[in-house]
């Protein structure tokens, strides 16, 4: 499995980014999918979940009506639009899933850094 993240960069507070993940090298509609943050002095965070088919969706509190996950099963791709953005959501972002033997997948990560 691969997973590429991209998109991620230098803002300013109250701006936003939209987050991509390109994935390959295995079945990613029958997969759900996350996004994760790990900021300095800070453990990894869950972001924003996605069960397949889309049909579901989670956030971390932080984040909620702010952020959204979703996912194009054509293209093998998910995305998180953020907006609002806060000083606070600086951090390296990843995409994740876990599959069917329970073993993690993670990409290389994007890095998000927002100004106050």
């Amino acid at each position: 499995a691969r997973m590429v993240e991209s998109g991620g960069g230098l803002v300013q507070s109250g701006g936003s980014l939209r987050l991509t993940c390109e994935t390959s090298g295995f079945t990613f509609s029958t997969y759900a999918m996350g996004w994760y943050r790990l900021a300095p002095g800070k453990g990894c965070e869950m972001v924003a979940t996605i069960k397949r088919g889309g049909t579901s969706t989670t956030y971390l509190d932080s984040v909620k009506g702010r952020f959204t996950i979703s996912r194009d099963d054509v293209k093998n791709t998910l995305y998180l639009q953020m907006t609002n953005l806060k000083h606070e959501d600086t951090a390296i972002y990843y995409c994740n899933f876990v599959d069917w033997n329970s073993r993690e997948y993670w990409g290389q990560g994007t890095q998000v850094t927002v100004s106050s």
